[in-house]
């Protein structure tokens, strides 16, 4: 069984990062990319803004001691959302289900919401997994594929207890 924990995100990942978040399938996949995945001017000035804001949580995900990922939590319009990407080569072994299931068992807001694209079968696996439903679907660009694309989002409500 594989080792999965969360730790904060430092300059040595930064490099892992940008590589998996370029990656052309994860791209494809995530669909809701950077405007220029190949952009690492781009990019380090988005993690940089990520890294200042005292309203993300950004942890690097760990399997088995090596990098496989990032997972988030950060405000949009007043909602707390989350998000998450793992290094294809993680794909499918039940790292990015843990990782979120981690990161939410951190983060205290409830509702939680989450947003993947349609096609994104294993991110919706992820999130159906941890607990999370679809309250909407709406057709938005997509810049890591140059045009329209639908998007779920979905939503983590309160438990009975409030928890």
């Amino acid at each position: 069984m594989t080792h999965i924990e969360l730790r904060t995100l430092t300059d040595d990942d930064l490099d892992d990062v940008f590589a998996m978040m370029r990656d052309p399938d994860g791209v494809r996949q995530a669909a809701f990319t950077a405007s220029d995945p190949d952009s690492r001017e781009e990019f380090d000035a988005w993690m940089a803004r990520q890294r200042a804001s005292d309203d993300v949580i950004q942890r690097v995900i760990v399997a088995d001691g090596a990098f496989a990922g990032t997972v988030a939590a950060f405000t949009v319009d007043g909602d707390r959302e989350v998000s998450f990407w793992t290094a294809r080569e993680v794909w499918g072994r039940g790292i990015a289900t843990e990782a979120l299931r981690q990161l939410v068992s951190i983060e205290p807001v409830r509702p939680l919401f989450a947003r993947c694209a349609a096609h994104n079968a294993g991110s919706i696996e992820v999130l159906r997994h941890n607990g999370f439903t679809e309250v909407s679907r709406t057709t938005s660009f997509a810049p890591g594929l140059g045009r329209e694309v639908e998007e779920i989002v979905f939503v983590l409500l309160p438990a009975l207890d409030g928890v």
